[in-house]
């Protein structure tokens, strides 16, 4: 018998919600089979008190999401290889279920091919799934798992084989696509993404819009998104798609003027290396339901 996979969890926090961050922690430590080993890394700011056996990481500045999560990942050894498996949960959230970490282990052993499982995240007084919470465009039963082609930032597992093959985050995009930029270059690697129902986070509701950099950041890094990871000719298809769908949901004039801004800003300054995804990637993407080009 083989021992089992080493679990890691990896929690970023700006210190302003101790009792979250608690909570959280607390359901961590509940989890069945080995114990995960948790970190958290104060993203600019101290962190609260925790538990005994939590490692903490503070961070002088705030360097964004995909940064402190990076910073995270590097806390279990160079791309996390000290665990097999680590865990990105939102310090306002909770684990739902005990056996969430023993799922995590039975899906990565069972599917040597698996590179990162998507959680679902329910509110915690109603118990429902906002749409935008399910990464696949039929997303009207949230109740259904499936494969996938991207995943959620703070409610997902990532075999940490995916980080040495890889890379991480990308530091730059700071907050928003992150996740689509790893899972396209997991996904061009040859690992695959699940979205898993029964493997819960509960979170409060939400609108991402409460961040006040969310349109520029949404705007600027899906064009760095696509000019780091796409073919040449799909970049103008994709961008030109996602303006007709922004334009589309009718936002107000700041909106909107911040999204152009943040859009104009995707072109004029630096994105990272580009490394296009294969055509064989894109084909992978469209046969799971989402072409690259929306």
């Amino acid at each position: 018998m083989s021992a089992p996979m080493k679990v890691g969890a990896v929690v970023i926090t700006m210190g302003n919600r101790p009792d979250e961050l608690r909570a959280l922690i607390d359901s961590v430590a509940k989890q069945d089979g080995d114990p995960v080993r948790v970190v958290v890394v104060g993203n600019g700011s101290p962190v609260p008190d925790v538990p005994d056996g939590v490692r903490t990481v503070e961070l002088s500045e705030n360097i964004g999401i995909p940064g402190g999560r990076n910073v995270g990942i590097e806390s279990f050894g160079p791309g996390g290889r000290d665990v097999d498996i680590l865990l990105f949960l939102d310090d306002d959230g909770l684990l739902a279920h005990h056996d969430t970490a023993e799922l995590c282990r039975e899906a990565f052993a069972a599917d040597r091919d698996l590179g990162i499982v998507s959680f679902r995240i329910a509110d915690p007084d109603t118990g429902v799934t906002q749409r935008r919470h399910v990464p696949r465009l039929r997303a009207a039963d949230p109740m259904r798992s499936s494969r996938v082609t991207t995943f959620l930032g703070g409610a997902n597992a990532v075999r940490t084989k995916v980080f040495a093959e890889v890379g991480g985050l990308p530091d730059e995009f700071f907050y928003a696509h992150e996740e689509t930029d790893l899972a396209w270059r997991a996904l061009d690697a040859g690992w695959m993404i699940d979205y898993r129902s029964d493997m819960v986070l509960y979170h409060p509701t939400t609108a991402p819009s409460r961040h006040a950099v969310y349109h520029r950041m949404v705007a600027r890094n899906r064009v760095w998104l696509a000019r780091r990871n796409l073919p040449a000719v799909l970049v103008p298809v994709y961008l030109g798609v996602w303006l007709l769908l922004t334009l589309a949901r009718r936002p107000s004039k700041s909106a909107l003027r911040a999204w152009f801004g943040g859009f104009r800003e995707g072109w004029t300054t630096p994105c990272g290396e580009r490394r296009p995804i294969k055509w064989r990637t894109v084909w992978r993407l469209t046969r799971l339901g989402r072409p690259p080009v929306v």
